[in-house]
């Protein structure tokens, strides 16, 4: 039988609204009411979490560290060949500028939040919010200094709002203010800059991204919450809180007399003999027609809670477990997670940083400070090559197949020599040098 309560769904609406600040929305419908997740994230929320959660601040450091493993180098010529005096000069003046790890902390910074910038601070007698024109005098030498900015330091105070603009929908002008990130409160500088003198670090090379921390953002509190009751947990069964219950014989009046104090003052004076036992001033207190009981925390093991959402945090940053808890246990990745970790690493290179890296040589080809004579490249390692222990252990795999196969080797000594990264040995190398054949193996190997 269906009760009509005689309340429409607008009647009750206006009464809710009555109650300004509090939330009557069923937490069936919103998980966030439900479980304490805030709805709306800010780079203020992203920074805090990565500066005050281990797990966050791991998962970037993680990536960041895999990314930059090696350095890459910016070339005008084969890697092989030898370096040109321009080549030179550019890597002598970044290593100066402390190019490459300023690189890092940027890509660091674009990952907590939405983007991060790199401000050129460039020799060419003009404030920062002008723009570059013509060739700089100087060279190399009129890049002064690079500077990372976080998003919280770095906003943009004016877009281009004309439609028949060529740079339609971008910056017009960004604001830096230093001081803006906890930690950099000391700091005092601040200014406009023009977007020739920034280069954005995100995902689309834009404002307009989103942190890496974002999926991942319940699951790094539920992390926190799992953390942070354990913790407590064992600190309240630590610190032994009691539980007083007085007897209904207890005689409240005698209790205060022998306490020397007021009646109204007994339970004032029994809380502070509770403290004092708690911080071990005193071994004991009277307990006259009072039962003390000590109140314990009954804990389950939180490895079961804690891992769930830990394997949210890698699907969602895609780091392998193992990888993001590290190797604490004894327990190393398995090589197919190292190699999934190595292909994500090598895809951030070539979809986030080497497009920056293009950016940054096209404005020093522009503004005269590199030849755009000869075609440009930037040159990194990959982080798919095994390293120097996994080469001598397939090395010395493919020398027993071919001790099990002697009549038939598989594989030849330059093979294997080359599976170790070592030259073809030369025939003057398998001789005696005192050996009377030594010269003319010599000569046929300069033929």
């Amino acid at each position: 039988m269906m009760v009509n309560s005689g309340i429409t769904a607008k009647a009750r609406s206006n009464f809710l609204s009555q109650f300004t600040g509090l939330d009557f929305r069923s937490p069936k419908h919103n998980h966030y009411f439900d479980f304490g997740y805030p709805e709306d994230l800010d780079f203020g929320a992203f920074y805090k979490m990565y500066r005050r959660m281990g797990l966050a601040h791991g998962a970037v450091e993680r990536t960041v560290e895999k990314t930059w493993e090696t350095s890459p180098q910016l070339l005008q010529t084969p890697a092989d060949d030898d370096e040109t005096p321009l080549e030179k000069a550019l890597r002598k003046r970044l290593r100066k500028l402390r190019f490459w790890q300023n690189m890092v902390e940027t890509d660091r910074r674009s990952m907590v939040g939405a983007y991060a910038g790199l401000i050129l601070r460039i020799g060419d007698n003009k404030r920062f919010n002008q723009r570059v024109e013509g060739n700089v005098p100087g060279g190399l030498n009129a890049l002064i200094e690079v500077i990372p900015a976080w998003e919280g330091q770095l906003k943009v105070s004016e877009f281009d709002t004309d439609e028949m603009s060529p740079t339609y929908g971008q910056p017009k002008m960004f604001q830096f203010h230093e001081p803006n990130v906890a930690g950099t409160h000391s700091k005092t500088r601040s200014f406009d800059v023009h977007p020739d003198r920034v280069i954005i670090l995100s995902d689309s090379g834009t404002v307009h991204d989103n942190s890496a921390l974002e999926p991942a953002y319940n699951a790094f509190l539920d992390c926190e919450k799992v953390s942070g009751a354990g913790g407590e947990g064992f600190w309240k069964n630590a610190k032994g809180t009691m539980i007083l219950e007085v007897d209904k014989e207890a005689k409240i009046t005698e209790m205060a007399k022998a306490m020397n104090v007021e009646v109204s003052e007994l339970f004032d004076a029994i809380g502070e003999q509770i403290k004092d036992v708690n911080t071990g001033l005193d071994q004991g207190f009277m307990a006259q027609g009072i039962n003390v009981k000590r109140h314990d925390v009954s804990l389950p093991s939180p490895e079961y809670f804690f891992n769930a959402p830990l394997q949210i945090i890698s699907a969602a940053m895609s780091i392998p477990i193992k990888i993001l808890k590290g190797n604490e246990t004894g327990e190393r990745a398995s090589t197919e997670d190292q190699n999934q970790w190595a292909k994500t690493n090598m895809s951030r290179r070539e979809n986030r940083i080497l497009p920056f890296l293009d950016e940054f040589l096209e404005r020093l080809i522009k503004w005269g400070m590199l030849d755009d004579n000869g075609d440009w490249d930037i040159h990194w390692d990959s982080l798919m090559e095994d390293s120097p222990a996994e080469k001598m252990s397939f090395a010395k795999q493919m020398s027993e197949v071919n001790q099990s196969n002697p009549s038939q080797p598989p594989f030849t000594h330059d093979e294997i020599r080359e599976r170790v990264g070592y030259e073809p040995l030369k025939a003057s190398d398998l001789v005696d040098p005192d050996d009377d054949h030594a010269d003319k193996l010599e000569e046929d190997d300069d033929d």
